[in-house]
């Protein structure tokens, strides 16, 4: 009964055809077993239900068929794409079979530069906070002061300060900070987290879609022209050569309007020759939303009611804020 009025709700919101909308969900990780340190992650168990909930709900599209319909506003009623961002191993090893068993279709976008044994900055600072031995991690030679390591949830909360000091950095210093967090807490960052380029092949070969992330993910809107355009380009090219596929679909790194990708990197990602673009901006894309700037959210309520309520109000959110000029 309550599927039944949750598909009406949203088809009344996401009709068919010209006045459709559509919902993209983004995902990073899918872990084995909840992680407290990783609160955000789903685990296994966890996505599988979502991803049940999911399509009973909702008529779940390739995204790229999803974008063609879009454009040509050809949508059907509750439209729904599913995607990744980054290039974890578990994309490929917990998610797909999933996602392969229940017949529902995905994208991963794709940071190459850390394909085949590399570590994001972020995951090398989790590491560190996670595995260090010391009760406190004295990183006030780099200007990141000292952080008490005695329970779960210190150790969360130093994670909460550390990573978006280090985000802001450009590539480089990034990831010199995260190496010199690790040799601090007396940790390796890890070299399995990421999927190799025969794993992004294989999710290529098993029907999924795979998209443009740069190379190092940098916050794009801090790159001038040529080095962002670079990034652009060359993770592009490897995802073309280890895939044998044109890569048309591009998700902006971290995504935030404005903060984290401009109007001017839409334009190059547009000139590039990409289809569509994907932000990380909260709601729907409504009929007359830039094809450049299309948002994504996922809710991240635990119960199905709330998870639910929650879709609700994104589809209401259609064309959020997008980058100024």
């Amino acid at each position: 009964m309550l599927d039944r009025v949750l598909r009406g709700v949203y088809s009344a919101i996401s009709p068919a055809g010209a006045h459709a909308r559509l919902a993209t969900l983004i995902f990073h990780r899918v872990l084995v077993a909840p992680d407290p340190l990783l609160p955000g992650e789903p685990s296994a168990g966890e996505f599988e239900a979502r991803m049940r909930w999911v399509q009973r709900h909702f008529n779940v599209i390739p995204l790229d068929q999803a974008v063609a319909r879009f454009k040509s506003r050809t949508l059907p009623a509750r439209s729904l794409a599913i995607t990744f961002d980054d290039g974890y191993a578990d994309n490929q090893q917990i998610a797909a079979p999933i996602l392969r068993k229940l017949g529902l279709p995905a994208t991963f976008f794709i940071a190459t530069g850390y394909l085949d044994g590399g570590c994001m900055f972020n995951d090398s600072i989790i590491a560190a906070l996670r595995h260090c031995k010391s009760r406190t991690l004295d990183l006030t030679d780099i200007g990141l002061g000292v952080h008490t390591l005695e329970s779960p949830e210190q150790r969360r909360s130093a994670i909460n300060r550390l990573l978006p000091a280090v985000k802001i950095l450009d590539p480089e210093p990034r990831a010199h900070t995260a190496q010199r967090i690790c040799q601090q807490a007396e940790v390796d960052a890890p070299a399995d987290l990421m999927m190799t380029s025969s794993q992004v092949a294989a999710l290529a070969r098993d029907g999924f879609g795979i998209g443009g992330h740069t190379v190092n993910h940098p916050i794009l809107a801090r790159l001038d022209p040529d080095p962002a355009q670079r990034e652009i380009q060359e993770g592009r090219q490897r995802l073309e050569d280890i895939t044998g596929r044109p890569i048309r679909l591009f998700a902006y790194p971290n995504g935030r309007p404005t903060d984290d990708y401009t109007v001017r990197t839409a334009e190059q990602v547009r000139n590039l020759g990409f289809a569509a673009a994907f932000t990380t901006a909260q709601g729907v894309a409504g009929s007359d939303a830039d094809l450049f700037q299309l948002p994504r959210f996922t809710p991240w309520d635990k119960g199905e009611l709330k998870f639910g309520a929650r879709m609700a109000r994104n589809l209401l959110n259609a064309n959020p804020s997008v980058a100024a000029s």
